[in-house]
């Protein structure tokens, strides 16, 4: 097979392609891509050096074979294209192609649902098994999952949390059974692998990060009685010290007041310029110029000592939202914490 005699990653066989087409050419493929990706190959560019005749030769021919296949399936299905790439490449080359193109286009489970409005969705799964309402949840968008989860009865809810948050992989035939139920169908997407990667801690922590507060309260209460640790550190995640920069103004300066110097001087040694110069555009003159000058002539400091003082820095921010003496921004629209 031609990826693995080459040992390229998509992305080395991507840059490649883009040097060999040149500037021109490559500069209106840039414009189709996100903002990521343009980055990650624009890196890959960069650490390219000189590339063999030959290695050009056989990503071009695995680009065009590809693209070949993929206008053969949109004129005809899979079935029409393989019949095309076995006369035209021969067997085991049209395997091969067929392959690569079809695990690039494989559909996510419950991708139907993904498609379909939150309210729909509650409909359809809420009567079902928290494990089932939980797999389905770790599979859609956050923005939806965080709607679905909000509207659960409240005994439900930190069920359904948990369980995400405890999901670690799962066997491709459970999902299809979920799917034959839920849409009469089964996903190809759970066919070509052993087990799929499923929900997880920073599952639960975006759906949790897009859930109106009484929501999020209610699963964390009960979690800290069922499950202490997993509690803490589903907190620990939701936000962080650089999340700061999501903090309007007047909450930034309440933050400041609230929390010792040497514990923002700490905390700010490892942030991000973005961060600083919000800190310092809520401080004094004279505590700003004061500051930049003791982070000036700091010696070095543990990195374990930055992030326990960004952790009570944290903590200080949780406690006045939980007094509704800030506010955060969650999720979209009115989602806010109070």
């Amino acid at each position: 097979m031609q990826e693995r005699k080459s040992g390229l990653t998509g992305k080395q066989k991507a840059a490649i392609l883009m040097i060999t087409l040149g500037s021109d050419v490559s500069a209106n493929v840039f414009k189709h891509l996100t903002e990521q990706e343009i980055e990650d190959l624009t890196l890959e560019i960069s650490n390219a050096r000189q590339v063999k005749t030959e290695l050009k030769k056989q990503v071009i021919d695995e680009f065009f074979q590809t693209a070949l296949a993929q206008d053969y399936i949109s004129q005809g299905g899979i079935g029409y294209a393989k019949q095309i790439l076995d006369k035209a490449l021969g067997p085991e080359q049209a395997k091969q192609v067929i392959q690569r193109l079809t695990s690039s286009l494989q559909v996510r489970p419950f991708d139907f649902m993904r498609k379909s409005d939150p309210q729909q969705i509650l409909n359809f799964i809420q009567n079902e098994h928290p494990q089932t309402i939980a797999l389905v949840l770790s599979y859609l968008e956050p923005e939806q999952a965080a709607v679905v989860l909000s509207a659960l009865p409240p005994e439900a809810q930190a069920d359904v949390a948990k369980r995400i948050a405890q999901m670690d992989s799962t066997s491709p035939e459970v999902i299809s059974q979920v799917e034959r139920v839920l849409e009469k169908k089964i996903s190809s997407s759970s066919i070509n692998q052993d087990y799929t990667q499923t929900g997880g801690i920073q599952s639960i922590v975006s759906v949790l990060n897009g859930v109106d507060r009484t929501t999020e309260r209610n699963i964390l209460e009960h979690l800290e009685k069922d499950n202490p640790d997993l509690a803490e550190e589903i907190k620990k995640r939701m936000f962080v010290f650089e999340d700061i920069i999501i903090l309007d103004d007047r909450a930034v300066q309440r933050v400041i007041r609230e929390s010792e110097n040497e514990d923002l001087i700490l905390a700010m040694r490892t942030a991000s310029e973005e961060v600083k110069d919000l800190l310092f555009r809520n401080m004094s003159e004279r505590m700003a110029a004061s500051f930049k000058e003791e982070m000036q002539y700091m010696g070095p400091v543990r990195l374990h000592d930055v992030e326990e003082a960004q952790t009570r820095i944290v903590n200080t921010i949780r406690k006045l939202e939980d007094a509704g003496e800030i506010v955060i921004a969650r999720g979209q629209g009115d989602d806010v914490i109070v």
